[in-house]
């Protein structure tokens, strides 16, 4: 089976499931699947991980077994194709405790939840939570970048008595374009472009990312130093490395000037890049050494993964065994060519079939 770990409460019994009772004679085997799926699916939708997942007591915010105070100290940002919905369940429970908050969401996707009926993923007209959209195509913009502004100055003037939660999803990267002075949106994108265009890994690019932003790379929880940060974290990544989903803006890696020129030498970029970027890595080559107090403000920072592929595996192998079917979770990290995949697991199956196998 595979092996899952969850920050969230304990799942509840699948509710699809639950409507068809104990017997499921007269279902058909693609109606147990679209059943099994709508299960997966359910389990990770963003206002149900963060129903799961933040729970008020009084004046005190439970968050993955620990509880934080609520003054009406609570500052919220966000970031990410699934933060709306997100954002709007966690000022639901948090309520008048909320101060201010800013969000940066895909480009229409308001419009896009209205019109499939999922207002309930929208914030309401008397919310205090500021939208940003942008990032069209999933591309960073002039328009997310305003967005990650504002929340740089949000998170900037926080103080020790203060509370940031921080909603993250799949997308966020580029809906929180933040280059370091005095590197522009354009040149960063650039150089990011040209480095997967001759062909640099995830890993790769994000050293280098996290090198040319502010906010990357654990940058967004130093800005909000000395106030305590909570981060909700959907993932989007296999194997839910904090580092790697939304280049990990709350998540302290130090990045090394070394390793960012060793891997623009790999693609011959070093003796083309923009004065900005030269600039910048030889401000950090100067800076070097300062870890120390990057871990202790590290240390104010909570990270948590309420929503991920295991999480969805997990209700879906659960809701499998409730409609009579005897489910075998491989792994949440399975990748590679479709096809590939797909003869794997017709072989995986016919094992499957074989007498005695499975008892």
């Amino acid at each position: 089976m595979a092996r899952i770990l969850s920050l969230s409460r304990p799942l509840s019994l699948c509710r699809p499931c639950l409507l068809w009772g104990a017997s499921t004679r007269g279902m058909s085997l693609e109606e147990r699947a679209r059943q099994v799926f709508a299960a997966a699916i359910g389990a990770v939708q963003p206002d149900s991980v963060v129903r799961r997942s933040l729970e008020r007591k009084g004046d005190s915010l439970l968050v993955a077994g620990r509880s934080f105070d609520l003054t009406h100290n609570l500052h919220l940002v966000g970031f990410g194709k699934a933060v709306l919905g997100m954002a709007a369940e966690a000022e639901r429970i948090v309520g008048d405790h909320l101060v201010k908050g800013v969000v940066s969401v895909p480009h229409g996707i308001q419009e896009t939840l209205r019109h499939h009926g999922k207002g309930k993923m929208l914030l309401g007209e008397d919310s205090r939570i500021e939208v940003f959209e942008g990032a069209r195509h999933n591309l960073p913009d002039a328009n997310a970048q305003k967005a990650a502004e504002r929340i740089r100055q949000l998170a900037s003037a926080l103080t020790e008595s203060d509370l940031l939660l921080v909603l993250i999803s799949g997308g966020g990267s580029a809906l929180l374009p933040a280059p370091v002075p005095p590197i522009s949106l354009q040149e960063k994108q650039d150089v990011t472009r040209r480095l997967a265009a001759a062909g640099a890994t995830i890993q790769e690019l994000n050293t280098v990312r996290r090198a040319l932003s502010l906010l990357k790379g654990g940058g967004l929880a130093k800005c909000a130093h000395p106030a305590q940060v909570v981060a909700l974290i959907l993932s989007d990544v296999i194997g839910d490395p904090l580092d790697l989903i939304a280049s990990g803006p709350t998540v302290h890696s130090e990045v090394l000037p070394a390793e960012v020129w060793a891997v623009l030498d790999r693609y011959g970029l070093s003796d083309s890049l923009p004065a900005s970027v030269r600039e910048v890595l030889g401000q950090a080559e100067l800076q070097q050494g300062q870890g120390g107090k990057q871990a202790e403000e590290a240390g104010h920072v909570l990270n948590a993964v309420i929503g991920s592929n295991g999480i969805a595996l997990e209700r879906a192998g659960r809701c499998a065994r409730e409609i009579g079917l005897r489910p075998l979770v491989l792994s949440p990290g399975v990748c590679g060519d479709v096809r590939s995949v797909a003869r794997l697991y017709g072989l995986l199956a016919r094992l499957c079939l074989l007498p005695g196998l499975l008892h």
